[in-house]
C-alpha cells in the first residue's frame, strides 16, 4: 500500500524540493522506490472496470500513470505552486504535447521567432501540415504580440531567456494581451529553471521544462514536464499524453525527483559561476559580444532583473574574426556538447548544431553568427574555468 506524507504545501521550497509528493511503499524506504513495471494486477474483473471507467482511483498501465512518475509530477507541481504537472518524455515532447493537445486545424498561434531549432521546427513546419497558422515575431516588440495577437488566435509560445541569444520577454505584458483575445500563454522556461523564474506567478497558462536540462542537471536522462491547472490537465493533457504515448519512464523519472533534491543549490552555484565568467568576457579585447542577462549591457537587462531572481547558466558570446571552432577546439575543460544545464561546463556552435534547422536568414535575424559560441557553465572551479578560457584566447591567439 503506498502513503503519502503530510500535506507538503506546508513546506518551505528547499524542502519541497527534497520531499515534494513523496510516497512511501510499506516497506518505509527512505529514497523514492521505482515502480520499473508496465501493468498493474487488479483484484478482480469487477475491479479493473471499475479503474477503467473511472469509479475506483488505482493505476491502469505505466503509459497512463506510475508511481514513481506520479512523485516528479507532484513535486514539479509543488515547487511551481501550480495545480498539476504532466511528465513526458523529453523537453520536446512537452512542448509538442503542450501545443497539439490544444489546438486544431483553423486554430492560430503567436509566436517568438528567437527559438530553439526543433521548437522551431513544430512551429514553422508542422503545425501548419495540420491546418494550424503561425505567425513568428519579434517577442522583445510588444506593439507586435497587441499586432499579431487576435481573437482568432488561440495560444501564444515563446522562450525566455531565449536560446542561445537570451532575449528576454515581458511574460506579464504578453500573457495580459493574450488572456484579452482568450488565448493561452505557453512559456518555455527551460534556460531559467524553475528556480530563477516562475511564469505561473507571472501570468503564464502553461510552463513546459525539459528535466534533461538543469533539472535532471547531471547529462544522465531524458525528460521533460508540462505545468497546468488541473482542469487543462484533464480536459486536453491527459487524453492526448495518454493516448499518444510520450510518458516519461519512471527510472527517469526517479532520476530526475533525485536532481530536483539539489536543484536549487546547484542553480545557485551555476550562476555563481556564469556570472563570474560572463564579467570576465565583458571588456575581454578579444571577445567581439558578450550575453548575459545579468550584465547592464543586456538589452532587456531591466527586464531580466524583473522577472529572474539571477541571470542563469548559459554565458554566449562571439570571438572576433570568426575563430569559432578554433576557440572551442583548443578548451580543455569545456566539452564540445549541444547539452546545457550540465554539472560539467560545456561548449557548442549554435549556428551548426541547435540552430542549422532555422536557416541562415533567421540566423541572421536572431544575430546568431558563425562567430557565436554558447557556453553552459557548470559546477567546476570557476578560476579554472576562467583560466581555460584565458589560456585559449593566447592559444589562438586572434588578431
Amino acid at each position: 500500500m503506498l502513503k503519502k506524507n503530510k500535506d507538503h504545501k506546508q513546506y518551505k521550497k528547499q524542502t519541497q524540493l527534497v520531499r515534494g509528493g513523496l510516497i512511501r511503499s510499506r516497506h518505509g524506504e527512505t529514497s523514492e522506490a521505482i515502480f520499473m513495471n508496465s501493468g498493474y494486477i487488479f483484484k478482480s474483473a469487477e475491479e479493473a472496470e471499475a479503474r477503467f471507467a473511472g469509479e475506483l482511483d488505482g493505476y491502469l498501465y505505466s503509459r497512463y500513470g506510475n508511481p514513481t512518475v506520479t512523485m516528479f509530477e507532484d513535486r514539479m507541481a509543488l515547487y511551481e505552486g501550480a495545480e498539476a504537472c504532466f511528465a513526458t518524455a523529453s523537453g520536446m515532447s512537452a512542448v509538442f504535447a503542450s501545443l497539439m493537445s490544444y489546438l486544431k486545424s483553423g486554430d492560430e498561434v503567436v509566436a517568438s521567432r528567437a527559438l530553439f531549432g526543433s521548437c522551431y521546427h513544430i512551429l514553422d513546419q508542422i503545425l501548419p501540415r495540420y491546418g494550424i497558422k503561425t505567425y513568428l515575431i519579434d517577442g522583445t516588440n510588444l506593439s507586435q504580440w497587441e499586432q499579431y495577437i487576435t481573437d482568432k488566435t488561440k495560444c501564444v509560445f515563446f522562450e525566455t531567456p531565449s536560446n542561445p541569444i537570451m532575449e528576454i520577454i515581458d511574460i506579464k505584458s504578453v500573457a495580459e494581451i493574450a488572456h484579452q483575445h482568450e488565448a493561452i500563454v505557453i512559456v518555455d522556461n527551460i534556460l531559467a529553471s524553475p528556480i530563477i523564474q516562475k511564469p505561473i506567478e507571472l501570468g503564464a497558462d502553461l510552463v513546459v521544462y525539459s528535466g534533461t536540462k538543469h533539472i535532471d542537471g547531471q547529462g544522465r536522462s531524458l525528460g521533460g514536464a508540462i505545468i497546468s491547472t488541473k482542469q487543462h490537465y484533464e480536459e486536453y493533457l491527459k487524453p492526448f499524453i495518454r493516448h499518444t504515448g510520450p510518458t516519461l519512464s519512471p527510472f527517469n523519472a526517479w532520476l530526475q525527483l533525485k536532481g530536483l533534491e539539489t536543484l536549487q543549490l546547484r542553480m545557485k552555484q551555476h550562476c555563481s559561476n556564469a556570472k563570474k565568467v560572463a564579467t570576465y568576457l565583458y571588456s575581454h579585447p578579444q571577445v567581439e559580444r558578450i550575453i548575459y542577462p545579468d550584465l547592464d549591457n543586456h538589452p532587456q537587462y531591466e527586464l531580466a532583473k524583473k522577472q529572474m531572481t539571477e541571470g542563469g547558466s548559459i554565458v554566449t558570446l562571439d570571438v572576433k574574426n570568426n575563430k569559432a571552432f578554433e576557440f572551442m577546439n583548443q578548451l580543455n575543460i569545456f566539452d564540445i556538447s549541444n547539452n546545457i544545464g550540465d554539472t560539467k561546463s560545456l561548449v557548442t556552435h549554435p549556428a551548426t548544431t541547435t540552430h542549422r534547422v532555422i536557416g541562415d536568414d533567421l540566423r541572421k535575424k536572431l544575430s546568431i553568427y558563425d562567430s557565436t559560441i554558447r557556453l553552459s557553465i557548470g559546477l567546476e572551479d570557476v578560476d579554472e574555468l576562467i583560466e581555460d578560457i584565458d589560456t585559449t584566447f593566447r592559444q589562438v591567439k586572434i588578431k
